[in-house]
C-alpha cells in the first residue's frame, strides 16, 4: 500500500514539526505554500499561528479557491489551533475579512483560554488514540464554543470540545506536534 501525500501549509505555524510527525507515521509529506503543490494529496495540515494573519497570507498566495477545490474534491485536513479557526463555519470575535472555509461544522472562539502568559502544556483523554492521555500544548488556544449534529467530539477541556471529527477533518484546539506525540497525526493519517 503506497503511503499517503499529504501537504502542510507551510505559511506560519509549526511546519517542521507536523512534517516530522507525519513523516514518522509512514506518510509522504510535503510543504504547501502554491496552488500546484496541493496536486495529488490526500490530506492536508492546516497549522497553528495567527488566524486573522494567515487569512491574510492564504488570499495574498492566491490559495482560497485551489483549497476550496481541494476541499470539495474530498482531501483530508488536520487543523491545530488557528487552522481550525479557519476550519470553522463560524468564528467569534474575528475580523470581518477573515476567512471561513467552513469544512468543520463548528462554531469557535478566538484566544478564548487567555493571552500568551496563560498558554502551557496540560494533558487530555481522547479515546479514540488509546487509553493513555496525550500531553499537548494550548498557545492561545480558541474554544469550541457549538458542534453540528455531523461533528464527533474525540476530548474535550475545561467542559468544552477540544478535538473534533467530521469525516476525514480532524480538528484540535491545541498543538500535538509541540510536545512530538504522533498518536493524532496516526489517527488522521488513518482516515485518508
Amino acid at each position: 500500500m503506497a503511503a499517503p501525500q499529504v501537504g502542510v501549509l507551510a505559511l506560519q505555524g509549526d511546519v517542521r514539526e507536523h512534517l516530522r510527525l507525519l513523516q514518522s507515521c509512514g506518510a509522504e509529506a510535503r510543504t504547501v505554500r502554491l496552488a500546484e503543490e496541493l496536486q495529488g494529496l490526500q490530506g492536508l495540515v492546516i497549522p497553528g499561528g495567527e488566524s486573522t494573519t494567515m487569512s491574510w497570507l492564504i488570499q495574498r498566495f492566491r490559495l482560497l479557491e485551489p483549497l476550496q477545490a481541494a476541499l470539495h474534491r474530498g482531501i483530508g485536513c488536520l487543523t491545530t489551533c488557528a487552522g481550525t479557526i479557519l476550519a470553522a463555519r463560524e468564528i467569534r470575535d474575528g475580523l470581518p475579512d477573515q476567512l471561513q472555509l467552513g469544512i468543520l461544522d463548528i462554531v469557535v472562539r478566538r484566544n478564548a483560554f487567555g493571552r500568551q502568559l496563560d498558554s502551557g502544556e496540560v494533558e487530555l483523554d481522547v479515546a479514540a488514540i488509546g487509553p493513555n492521555p496525550i500531553r499537548v500544548a494550548l498557545i492561545r488556544a480558541p474554544a469550541i464554543e457549538e458542534v453540528g449534529a455531523e461533528v464527533e467530539v474525540l476530548a474535550s477541556y475545561q467542559g468544552r470540545p477540544a478535538a473534533v471529527r467530521q469525516g476525514r477533518h480532524l480538528g484540535l484546539i491545541f498543538h500535538p506536534e509541540i510536545t512530538g506525540d504522533p498518536r493524532l497525526h496516526q489517527l488522521f493519517l488513518s482516515r485518508l
